[in-house]
């Protein structure tokens, strides 16, 4: 298996499903199986995407074909299948959230360990070069980051009738789907870690309408959130799957004593630097970036961009590298994916209460590990 093609499964073919069969693809790896909730728009699924057999997910997991297996299903049958997965010795990449809650993400990060599995989380912005070249800027310089806000805006519920299976899911929408994008990308890049926090959720709607009727809604549409760190920066942030004409604006601004960093991911190949005596738009590239850090994350030529489907494939590369041996950097594992937990579930808790909320603190063996 040393340099063999992977074989990959993925369960859910809906639209992650579908991203992450190019990603393999992109790298080298096959997509041998799918599994669905529904055996037709699976087999569709599969006839479209060129994919041989139809599976149960049970099946999957178990078949002997299958090196990796790719959970892209609704949150709540993640704990089951990933766990499966693991028990049939296979390396996992497991949809955010890990779990429904910190206690049942723990369980799989542990599994995975004792089991000496790859396992990944797809916190893919982390793959973006620009991203690469922020964190390795602040590492480089040692430069104190003391204030961190933005937002991560998207329009797709918006409206009344918007209705999916994540509003009736347990706990958390908005922050566990996209909130905790903002918040890794927060804590990769600084190195910070945030500590405690500060949370209220909105609805912009009280019910909604699904195929069997208005149904209420018990899930947010909304978080705005005040943190701060380990290392005694503040920051703030709001999140909203519900605000027209934001499709996927994710944008952090870190300030610094001497730099101020802002990405944004609608517009990812550009990173903005601003100090006292001006700002600059360093654009993706071999010649501008840092090579050290960010060289092996530019796929393409100066001039061509890169997105969303590229961070995908390098992180994809990245997960293949580790299931072959190699040593990478920055690759989001099951232990990102407890994190996420642990603030999601720090965020139920403020929003409940209306007080400030301790965040678990990493170990200092998973903070070396980002």
């Amino acid at each position: 298996m040393a340099n063999a093609a992977l074989r990959s499964g993925v369960i859910g073919t809906g639209f992650m499903g579908r991203v992450h069969t190019r990603a393999v693809r992109s790298v080298g790896g096959i997509v041998v199986a799918y599994a669905g909730r529904d055996s037709r728009r699976t087999q569709q699924a599969a006839d479209e995407e060129n994919v041989p057999l139809v599976l149960t997910a049970d099946e999957l997991v178990e078949h002997p074909d299958v090196d990796l297996v790719h959970i892209c299903t609704p949150n709540s049958e993640h704990l089951r299948l990933a766990l499966a997965a693991i028990a049939a010795g296979k390396h996992v990449v497991c949809e955010k959230p890990l779990a429904l809650d910190a206690d049942a993400a723990m369980q799989l990060q542990r599994a995975a360990e004792d089991a000496g599995v790859v396992n990944a989380v797809p916190f893919v912005y982390r793959f973006y070069p620009t991203v690469r070249e922020t964190k390795a800027r602040i590492a480089e310089s040692g430069e104190r980051i003391w204030l961190a806000h933005g937002h991560y805006l998207q329009d797709w519920f918006s409206e009344q009738s918007n209705y999916n299976w994540r509003v009736a899911d347990e706990g958390s929408r908005a922050f566990a789907d996209i909130g905790v994008h903002w918040c890794d990308l927060f804590e990769f890049t600084t190195g910070h870690r945030i500590e405690k926090l500060l949370a209220q959720t909105s609805r912009l709607h009280e019910t909604r309408f699904s195929a069997a009727g208005e149904v209420p809604v018990s899930t947010e549409d909304g978080v705005t959130m005040l943190f701060q760190t380990d290392r005694g920066a503040t920051g703030s942030v709001v999140i909203s799957q519900a605000s027209p004409g934001r499709k996927n604006r994710l944008w952090l601004s870190l300030d610094g004593e001497d730099h101020s960093y802002a990405f944004d991911q609608e517009n990812p190949n550009d990173l903005w630097i601003g100090s006292t005596a001006g700002i600059s738009i360093l654009p993706k590239g071999l010649e501008t970036l840092n090579n050290a850090a960010a060289g092996p994350y530019v796929t393409v030529p100066s001039g061509h961009p890169q997105g969303y489907q590229d961070c995908f494939g390098l992180f994809m590369r990245d997960v293949h590298s580790a299931i072959h041996g190699k040593t990478v950097q920055g690759l989001p594992t099951f232990r990102d994916g407890v994190r996420a937990a642990q603030l999601t579930d720090a965020v139920i808790a403020s929003s409940k209460t209306g007080n400030w909320v301790a965040v678990p603190a990493m170990s200092p063996v998973e903070a070396n590990a980002r």
